[in-house]
């Protein structure tokens, strides 16, 4: 059956950049992932992006390139939440740059099957981004060959690497030395830190930077309490710190500890604020909206995931150099779980 009428105009890329008031130059880098576009351009951008309906043919600008258009993600967690922000990243910029996005899950340490994982991912052809914060994903970002394009997500390295190294990682350090400086600027005495698993070494960036603001302020140094990720290790390493009086602030690795931090000292009858400040890491969706509000650190996890395919997209259209980049500028935001110990109130 022969159907007439009128045909409908293609969407271009002028449209969208019109429709987001920007120049069609701006709209190019957000399709590409360019990391030097602010948040709230990138964002009406995209927004033009899905209104107007724009999509470049991935078909068409492969057999222009002889480029497959595909990434994979090789990741142990895709649930946490910097995990899934970064996924998130990930993927509103390759849709923007019609790249498609496959996720490898690494659910085993094992050097063969992750050796394995690798392979499939480089048979898929494209490029290759390694989240990075686990030993399995360390032992992946190791196994990848050196004829892949690919970006690893790490964690703060502990000095700059070298400039062959196409890493991304958000500045950890400084994080926690901002919260920890917080804490002791409030009255306390020291602070205590319940750690999060480190993938790459004994001492991770965050205990670092904890340890780093307490010698510079002549602070006791405790033994820090090592911890899981969610909310379950948080509560059962809280215990022993909720039942010690002379603990008076906790730095936690991450906001899901703080959330069983919490939980410990509410179950032991010690009061947040009122006798243990709490400071969590990441401001994770929940964390306003707990019973006191979370003082945490805000760290752009889906920034981190686009300038990752930024740096990868570069490398795959042979228009940017390979090398290293810190991202992430962490934020601290104070809210009601921080205050002073209870001899200053």
């Amino acid at each position: 059956m022969n159907v007439t009428g009128h045909t409908r105009r293609s969407v271009s890329i002028r449209d969208v950049a019109t429709a987001a008031g920007v120049s069609y130059q701006t709209v190019s880098r957000v399709i590409n992932g360019h990391p030097s576009v602010r948040q709230t351009t990138r964002e009406r951008v995209l927004a033009a992006i899905d209104e107007l309906g724009f999509r470049r043919s991935s078909t068409a600008l492969a057999l222009a390139s002889g480029r497959s258009r595909t990434v994979t993600v090789l990741t142990a967690n895709t649930t946490h939440y910097g995990y899934a922000s970064i996924l998130q990243g990930i993927e509103e910029a390759a849709r923007a740059a019609s790249y498609a996005v496959g996720i490898g899950v690494l659910d085993s340490s094992d050097a063969d099957e992750i050796a394995a994982q690798v392979q499939r991912a480089a048979d898929a052809g494209g490029g290759l981004i390694v989240i990075a914060y686990d030993p399995a994903g360390v032992r992946a970002l190791d196994a990848v060959p050196a004829q892949l394009p690919f970006v690893g997500v790490v964690e703060t390295p502990a000095r700059p690497p070298g400039g062959d190294r196409p890493w991304v990682w958000t500045d950890d350090r400084d994080a926690a030395y901002q919260a920890t400086s917080h804490l002791l600027s409030l009255g306390h005495e020291t602070v205590h830190y319940l750690a999060i698993p480190s993938s790459t070494r004994r001492t991770s960036a965050r205990t670092a930077g904890w340890r780093r603001a307490l010698k510079d302020a002549g602070a006791p140094q405790p033994r820090p309490v090592q911890g899981t990720w969610g909310p379950r290790g948080g509560h059962a390493a809280g215990l022993g710190l909720a039942g010690d009086p002379g603990v008076t602030a906790v730095l936690c690795g991450n906001d899901d500890l703080a959330l069983g931090m919490i939980r410990a000292l509410h179950d032991t009858g010690r009061a947040v604020p009122g006798d243990v400040s709490v400071v969590g890491f990441d401001d994770a969706p929940h964390s306003a909206y707990l019973t006191p509000s979370l003082t945490t650190v805000r760290l752009d996890f889906t920034g981190l995931g686009r300038s990752a395919f930024g740096l990868l997209h570069g490398v795959l259209e042979e228009s940017a150099q390979i090398g290293p980049r810190p991202v992430s500028v962490p934020e601290l935001v104070v809210r009601e779980s921080s205050g002073p110990p209870p001899a200053r109130r």
